[in-house]
């Protein structure tokens, strides 16, 4: 932990959020330790480093913590900022590339939680929540080879690792995303085919069998 400029990233299973500081790393060639957490029995390296709210992912580097997933996956574009910008330069593409990442969040991953939290009528009213909100970034967009234009980038970084999760989304909904986005999944398709991502994204299929466990586990 001492040694002069080592990053360490804490992460945890299945989680898109330690997906995305995985591929911003990588895309920048930077090496790192990865050290997995098990969230059930939080080490005290993570308390230390997330007092406030103990989440992972945590990115140490030089000894100091950066937390929260887009926070991090900026200060790798900052720090790194002579290999692959995923950030544009520009002032005002920058904000919406900000704000885009910040819609993943906030519409994106709890409608598509409650996908496979949820039953019956609010299970539908979350389907389609998940599904208008995917439907206004495909326009977003547009016939664009990355969010990022011709490059890939931020919003690509924030959005691509919860592909690994669109099975389990469908699977518990019932429905298929390529149905009512097939750009949407004509642009995942080319993010699998960048090693950062194909190396980082977890198996759908296990993604899927780690959900139904944890859904045993809590109602047990």
């Amino acid at each position: 932990m001492e040694e002069k400029g080592k990053v360490v990233l804490l992460g945890s299973g299945f989680s898109m959020f330690g997906m995305r500081a995985k591929i911003a790393l990588r895309e920048k060639g930077i090496k790192y330790e990865y050290i997995e957490e098990d969230l059930t029995n939080k080490s005290t390296l993570l308390q230390e480093m997330n007092p406030i709210h103990k989440k992972i992912p945590v990115l140490i580097h030089h000894g100091r913590s950066i937390c929260e997933s887009l926070i991090i996956v900026e200060y790798i574009d900052m720090v790194w900022h002579n290999n692959t910008p995923l950030l544009p330069s520009d002032p005002y593409h920058r904000a919406q590339a900000r704000f885009w990442a910040d819609f993943v969040d906030q519409k994106i991953y709890y409608a598509s939680r409650r996908v496979w939290t949820s039953k019956r009528d609010e299970q539908e009213v979350a389907k389609k929540d998940f599904l208008e909100s995917l439907k206004q970034l495909e326009k977003v967009l547009g016939d664009n080879p990355y969010f990022g234009g011709d490059t890939f980038g931020f919003v690509d970084v924030a959005l691509i690792p919860f592909y690994c999760w669109f099975y389990t989304y469908e699977t518990f909904g019932n429905f298929k995303v390529e149905e009512v986005c097939p750009k949407l999944i004509s642009w995942t398709k080319r993010c699998m085919q960048k090693q950062s991502v194909s190396e980082t994204l977890a198996d759908e299929k296990e993604v899927y069998e780690s959900v139904l466990d944890y859904k045993k586990f809590i109602l047990d």
